[in-house]
C-alpha cells in the first residue's frame, strides 16, 4: 500500500485526527506536511482558494484527476450538500489504497468514488460506465503533461456543460502552460487566475479556474 512517505502521511492521520471528522482529517494531513515531510497536496493555502471556488459552483457532481492520498478529495467532500457525487481518478493503485483507508477514516467513503487507472481510458467511459451526464466541477491535480489532453478529452466525450468549472492546481509551479494557452485563447473558456505559493512553502504558484462556455 502506498509508498512509505504516503503509509507515513496515513499512520499519522489514523494516530492523531478524529475518526469521522474530515476537518480533522486534513488539519492533520497539513500539520505533518508542512512540519515534517512535504507531500503534493493541495495544502492548506490553496486549499482556502479550492474552498471558495468549489461553494461559488454548488455542483451536483464533481471530478477529480488525481487522487494521491485523499487529501482534496477529503476537503472537497467535505463540503459537498447530501447527494453530490465525487469520482476522483487514481493512476497509482498503490496510492488509491492510501486513499481508500483515508476517505474510510474521514467518514466519506460512501460520498466518494475511487476509480483506479488511466483518465485516457477512464474519461470516455465515465458516462456508460459510471453514469455521468455531466460533470459540474473538475479539480485537475495530476500529471502536468495531461491537463491540456484531459481537458481536450473531457470536451470531446461531452462531459463538460455551460458553466461546467475547470479548476487546475500547480499551473505556476511545475507549471502547465500549453493548458493555460489553451483555456485563455480558445474561446472556449471565462479564466480567473489566483496565485498562491506551492503548499507548504514560500515559491509562487498558482490555480486557474477556467469556466466552459459551451
Amino acid at each position: 500500500m502506498g509508498g512509505e512517505k504516503e503509509k507515513r502521511i496515513l499512520e499519522f492521520v489514523k494516530q492523531n485526527a478524529v475518526r469521522g471528522d474530515p476537518q480533522s482529517v486534513v488539519d492533520h494531513i497539513d500539520k505533518y506536511c508542512s512540519q515534517k515531510e512535504w507531500a503534493m497536496h493541495v495544502g492548506d493555502e490553496k486549499g482556502l482558494i479550492l474552498d471558495k471556488v468549489l461553494k461559488e459552483t454548488d455542483p451536483s457532481l464533481v471530478l477529480e484527476l488525481g487522487t494521491y492520498c485523499g487529501y482534496s478529495a477529503v476537503r472537497i467532500a467535505r463540503l459537498l450538500k447530501p447527494n453530490v457525487r465525487l469520482i476522483t481518478i487514481e493512476m497509482n493503485p498503490n496510492n488509491a489504497a492510501v486513499a481508500r483507508e483515508m476517505i474510510e477514516f474521514a467518514g466519506l467513503k460512501d460520498k466518494i468514488e475511487i476509480i483506479e487507472g488511466s483518465t485516457e481510458k477512464i474519461i470516455p467511459r465515465l458516462r456508460v460506465d459510471y453514469g455521468v451526464e455531466h460533470a459540474d466541477f473538475v479539480f485537475i491535480d495530476h500529471f502536468k503533461e495531461r491537463y491540456l489532453v484531459d481537458t481536450k478529452l473531457l470536451e470531446d466525450s461531452s462531459l463538460l456543460k455551460k458553466g461546467s468549472v475547470l479548476l487546475a492546481d500547480n499551473v505556476v509551479c511545475p507549471g502547465a502552460p500549453d493548458f493555460l494557452k489553451y483555456v485563455r485563447t480558445s474561446g472556449r473558456y471565462d479564466c480567473t487566475n489566483y496565485p498562491s505559493h506551492v503548499e507548504y512553502s514560500h515559491k509562487p504558484d498558482a490555480l486557474e479556474k477556467a469556466v466552459f462556455r459551451g
